[in-house]
């Protein structure tokens, strides 16, 4: 289910403030046919709860497992995924599109 901006912020900080580890996934820039708009957003917790959406299909999993690297370690990091990537056709975008989500741990 896709949510609305403050929905997918709101529950990000709901969950900082009862204690989860919590990440939020942003789409930075897309190329040709992406799933979703720079600006979509992923809040991710340390038990690979989510709400939102980044891409859908197996990128969304690939971002949930990332995300909760980054809450343990607390790394932010920028993925990519498209069609110029090996692991593009594993991870859904066979579309022949290419997205880039960052990572960030919220606090």
């Amino acid at each position: 289910m896709i949510s609305t901006d403050s929905d997918i912020l709101g529950m990000a900080e709901t969950w900082a403030r009862e204690g989860r580890g919590v990440a939020l996934a942003t789409v930075t820039e897309t190329w040709g046919s992406a799933p979703r708009p720079v600006g979509s957003h992923l809040v991710i917790d340390a038990d690979g709860t989510f709400l939102g959406s980044v891409s859908g299909g197996c990128v969304e999993g690939a971002v949930v497992s990332e995300a909760i690297d980054v809450i343990g370690d607390g790394n932010a990091r920028t993925l990519e995924f498209g069609v110029a990537d090996e692991t593009a056709w594993q991870v859904g975008l066979s579309c022949g599109g290419r997205i880039k989500v960052y990572v960030e741990r919220i606090s």
